[in-house]
C-alpha cells in the first residue's frame, strides 16, 4: 500500500490543502458517513428516578431498627415517594432522635441539610417541622418530622447541629414557632419591628403595612396598608397535569414493626 501527498499551492503562494490519495479512501469515507448517520439522537422522553428494590428494603430495615432502638420517641416510620425515609416524633423526641441518627455508627447522619416548616391551620398542632438529614458515609438521606402549635416550644437542635442556628431563626421569623434554649432567637429575614409571620396561612398576601420613602420628611416611613380596591383572591387550577402516570400512587407507605402488636381499627 503506497501513500503519497499532493500539495496544491494557492494563488497567493500559500499552502492550500493536503490531499491524501489512497486506494482505500472511498471505503474510509463511507465508514465516516455511516458513523455520522449513526450518531445517537437526543433523548426526548421524560426522566424520573427509578426505584431500587434493594435500597427500599434497606431503608425499611433501618426504619424498623430506629423504631426498636427509640420506642419511647418514634411514633411512626414511613417511606414517601418510594425511597425517602421519614421518622415521625413528638416535640420532646427531637433531640434524642437527632442525636441518635448523628452519632450511631450505622447511621452517621452528620449533616443537617435544612429545617423546613409547614402550616396546616385545620390541625390542632398546625405547624409541622421537618429536619432534612444527610449521611455522607452511607450516601443516604432521612427526614425527622415533629409538630407544634403557636404556643408550644420545641427544643433547639443547635447543641446537636450548629447549622440549626439560622434555620430555626428563619422558622421563628416565618412561622412563629418558638425554639427553647436557642442562643440567639430573633428575626432573620423580615425588617426591624415587623409584626406577624408571613408564611402562616392566615397572614394576608398584601401584608399589614407598607414601606415608602417620604420626600417631605426625607426618610423611610412605615404606614398602614391602603389598597385602591379590595385585594382579590385567585384560586386557579394548574393548566397541565404534572406526572399523570404517578397520580394514583400512595403518598406514604408506613413501615410496620413486627415486634409491636397489631393495631385495632
Amino acid at each position: 500500500m503506497s501513500f503519497f501527498l499532493k500539495r496544491t499551492i494557492g494563488a497567493a503562494g500559500g499552502l492550500g490543502r493536503v490531499v491524501l490519495n489512497n486506494a482505500k479512501a472511498p471505503a474510509v469515507q463511507s465508514v465516516a458517513r455511516k458513523s455520522e448517520t449513526a450518531a445517537p439522537q437526543a433523548e426526548t422522553r421524560p426522566t424520573y428516578a427509578k426505584l431500587d428494590p434493594l435500597q427500599k428494603s434497606q431503608l425499611i430495615d433501618f426504619g424498623k431498627y430506629v423504631a426498636e432502638c427509640l420506642p419511647k420517641f418514634v411514633q411512626k416510620v414511613q417511606l414517601t415517594a418510594g425511597n425517602e425515609l421519614e421518622v415521625l416524633v413528638p416535640p420532646e423526641g427531637v433531640i434524642p432522635v437527632l442525636q441518635f441518627l448523628k452519632d450511631h455508627h450505622s447511621a452517621q447522619f452528620a449533616s443537617l441539610v435544612d429545617i423546613a416548616g409547614v402550616d396546616v391551620p385545620s390541625r390542632p398542632n398546625r405547624f409541622e417541622i421537618v429536619y432534612n438529614l444527610l449521611s455522607l458515609r452511607y450516601n443516604a438521606r432521612a427526614r425527622v418530622k415533629t409538630y407544634a402549635d403557636e404556643l408550644t416550644p420545641i427544643d433547639s437542635a443547635c447543641e446537636v447541629f450548629k447549622a440549626a442556628n439560622w434555620y430555626e431563626r428563619e422558622i421563628w421569623d416565618m412561622y412563629g414557632v418558638f425554639f427553647a434554649n436557642h442562643p440567639d432567637l430573633r428575626r432573620i429575614l423580615t425588617d426591624y419591628g415587623f409584626e406577624g409571620h408571613p408564611f402562616r396561612k392566615d397572614f394576608p398576601l398584601s401584608g399589614y403595612v407598607e414601606v415608602r420613602y417620604d420626600d417631605e420628611q426625607k426618610r423611610v416611613v412605615v404606614e398602614p396598608l391602603e389598597l385602591a380596591q379590595e385585594f382579590r383572591r385567585f384560586e386557579l387550577a394548574a393548566p397541565w397535569e404534572q406526572f399523570p402516570n404517578f397520580r394514583g400512587n400512595p403518598a406514604a407507605e408506613e413501615v410496620t414493626n413486627p415486634s409491636e402488636p397489631p393495631k385495632k381499627e
